[in-house]
């Protein structure tokens, strides 16, 4: 199961409150679920990247075991508080603990997956 919530016109914007809340292992789903976050500033040419690279690196690596919730920060300054957010896009995984983030564009796919501790199967 995917979800993505992005501000851009084709799609509804995520609004929040004043902080951003954690988010409940329970309410993911089956172990090995990847919770992300990303922030981002719009629609700049980065934010839109960062989104196409995240989208793509989890079809390919995470397919099925993977939300996106994406927060644009020009609508919602405050939640930037919740995860502590300094630079943009900044990609934060909540799931699989520990919290890890993960900040530019995402262009570097090798760096990504690093970063969010995923293992590509072997090639046969």
């Amino acid at each position: 199961m995917t979800t993505t919530d992005v501000h851009d016109p084709d799609t509804h914007t995520v609004s929040g409150t004043a902080t951003t809340p954690a988010i409940d292992p329970s309410a993911v789903g089956q172990p090995g679920h990847y919770a992300l976050r990303l922030y981002i500033a719009g629609q700049t040419p980065k934010s839109v990247t960062a989104l196409r690279n995240l989208q793509r690196i989890c079809e390919e690596y995470l397919s099925g075991v993977y939300s996106i919730e994406v927060i644009d920060l020009r609508v919602t300054p405050q939640l930037a508080a919740g995860d502590q957010i300094l630079a943009l896009p900044t990609l934060v995984r909540h799931l699989p603990t520990p919290l890890v983030k993960i900040i530019g564009d995402l262009s570097n796919t090798d760096k990504v997956l690093v970063g969010l501790d995923i293992r590509p199967e072997p090639a046969n």
